[in-house]
């Protein structure tokens, strides 16, 4: 068969495709970064006078050709894939042993083999690719319409050490990703690590600060006022070096350990929960207005300490960032398919850009008021909703600002 029945075979047979899937395009783009490939190509080419040569990947359901030298018109492109049954790479794949072909019509078993007739070659060879681990990659093949003399010592040493040279490449390819995987990875803990340093000595520092400096004006004052005061000065330093513990302790279980863990109860009393956040909140924060608009028809199935310490971490960033003297309102409904709270404020809008960032850990903005934290309570937040199946979001105006918590009433199924 010429020239035109193999193009013809390969162009309009229908077991012929073009769609790759992630995991193959890997494969793909992986040989293609093997600069030598085209070489040994043209080499394959030239030494053994066939007009086609190709690098497939080879699996229990594809062929696809990786990378490809064409000067027969066979109609194959990197990504172009064949049935895998219509091949004899098929059979290489099943026994890892090279196929050696000079003339099929007189080859005892190939000579009325469905592949050479169906795609229109006389002349084969194909070697398979095995990687450093022992697993089968593909095979490295050339065809052509008329016969070659392939079958002899040197062509087979050829193709061999082709074979070896690509799997060679294929393993350093994929151990430099893997060193650059573990770098990224090292270089993101390390920046993470310093940056949680040095947020964690300036925030604790402060309260730490605050108490000391109020122990010893309780030591020294006999002003019943500076005395309250002192005492409010504790407290508050107090609540928040027991947010900021919390919220290390929960990175760190969420970075090291199996994440945000969970206590259900059938029925969490909620309205009881959420208002005893509050209570706890103006005792610390007395000047705050906090106003609840609660509707809770139904049960929830939930962690009660951990919704308690996700509401305590959004009043929290509401008393920081919210307009002074007006009000923080607490939202929360439920019916029989979820549970929705949101912590609603008066205030500056926020930016768009620290929206797309605000509930990742560390993130702190651009503002330099002072009231910043560790920038981890929205991050925790954020994982506990998730841990129940839920999603926090956040929505902004010029206005107001609501923090937003959706989850199921009822506890997720694991997968």
């Amino acid at each position: 068969m010429g020239v035109y029945l193999m193009y013809f075979a390969a162009k309009e047979n229908p077991m012929v495709t073009t769609n790759p899937g992630d995991e193959i395009q890997k494969d793909i783009d992986a040989i293609g970064r093997i600069e030598i490939v085209p070489s040994l190509l043209e080499v394959i080419c030239r030494t053994t006078g066939m007009g086609f040569a190709a690098i497939a990947r080879v699996t229990d359901d594809k062929w696809v050709a990786c990378s490809v030298r064409d000067e027969i018109l066979f109609g194959l492109e990197p990504g172009g894939e064949l049935t895998l049954e219509t091949t004899i790479c098929n059979e290489i794949r099943q026994n890892n042993r090279p196929v050696i072909i000079d003339h099929v019509e007189k080859d005892e078993h190939f000579s009325r083999h469905p592949t050479p007739m169906m795609y229109g070659f006389q002349s084969y060879i194909s070697v398979p690719i095995i990687r450093r681990n022992g697993s089968f990659f593909g095979t490295l093949c050339a065809i052509d319409p008329k016969p070659a003399k392939v079958n002899n010592t040197e062509t087979i040493g050829m193709f061999n050490l082709f074979a070896e040279l690509i799997s060679f490449h294929l393993n350093a390819i994929e151990e430099l990703a893997f060193s650059e995987a573990k770098l990224k990875e090292e270089q993101c803990l390390a920046e993470v690590r310093d940056q949680f340093i040095a947020i964690l000595g300036h925030d604790l520092r402060n309260p730490i600060s605050a108490i000391m400096m109020s122990a010893e004006l309780l030591a020294a004052s006999k002003s019943e006022e500076q005395i309250t005061k002192s005492i409010s000065i504790v407290k508050n330093s107090a609540y928040r070096m027991s947010g900021l513990v919390s919220n290390i302790l929960d990175f760190a279980r969420g970075r090291l350990g199996p994440g945000i863990t969970l206590e259900y109860k059938k029925d969490a009393r909620l309205a009881d929960i959420l208002s005893q956040v509050i209570s706890e909140l103006h005792t610390v924060y007395p000047d705050s207005i906090i106003e609840t608009n609660f509707d809770l028809n139904h049960f929830v199935e939930c962690d009660g300490n951990r919704i308690a310490q996700l509401v305590s971490n959004l009043l929290s960033n509401a008393i920081a960032y919210g307009r002074e003297h007006t009000p923080i309102i607490v939202h929360a409904t439920s019916n029989e398919q979820s549970f929705t709270l949101s912590v609603e404020n008066y205030g500056n809008e926020i930016p768009a850009a620290t929206v797309s960032q605000i509930f990742q850990p560390f993130y702190r903005g651009n503002d330099h008021s002072g009231k910043k934290g560790l920038g981890l309570g929205l991050y925790i937040s954020a994982e506990i909703a998730k841990a129940h199946g839920g999603n926090l979001s956040v929505t902004s105006s010029n206005e107001t600002t609501f923090f937003t918590l959706q989850m199921p009433v009822e506890k997720p199924v694991s997968k």
